[in-house]
C-alpha cells in the first residue's frame, strides 16, 4: 500500500499562486530525500526542486525565488509553494521519494497557468 499522492493542482491565472501537496502512505517519508518534477507536453521531465531528509533544499536555477519546497514529517507530506506563476509553468507536477535502495513516484497533478 505504498503511495504518493499529489494534490493542489488546477487552473490559475498568470501571476497567481498554488500550493501543491504530496502525501505519503504506507511508508515513513522522513527518511527519504524528496523531489518535485514537472513535465510539459513534448518536453522532458525536469527537476523542479528537492529537499533532503535533513531539510536541505535545492532548486532549478530558473525557478529559484518563485518556488519553495518544504516538508512536514509529522504529516508525512511535502509541499511546493508556487508563486508568480507563468504560462511556461504549465505542466504535470510529480513528487518523488528517494532512498538508497528504492524510490516512489506519485501519479502527478496538472497545473495550468492561463488567463
Amino acid at each position: 500500500q505504498v503511495q504518493l499522492v499529489e494534490s493542489g493542482g488546477g487552473l490559475v491565472q498568470p501571476g497567481g499562486s498554488l500550493r501543491l501537496s504530496c502525501a505519503a502512505s504506507g511508508f515513513t517519508l522522513s527518511t527519504y530525500n524528496m523531489r518535485w518534477y514537472r513535465q510539459a507536453p513534448g518536453k522532458e521531465r525536469e527537476l523542479v526542486a528537492g529537499i533532503t531528509s535533513t531539510g536541505d533544499t535545492n532548486y532549478a536555477d530558473s525557478l529559484k525565488g518563485r518556488f519553495t519546497i518544504s516538508r512536514d514529517n509529522a504529516k508525512n507530506a511535502m509541499f511546493l509553494q508556487m508563486n508568480s506563476l507563468k504560462p511556461e509553468d504549465t505542466a504535470v507536477y510529480y513528487c518523488r521519494a528517494e532512498a538508497s535502495r528504492r524510490y516512489y513516484w506519485g501519479q502527478g497533478t496538472q497545473v495550468t497557468v492561463s488567463s
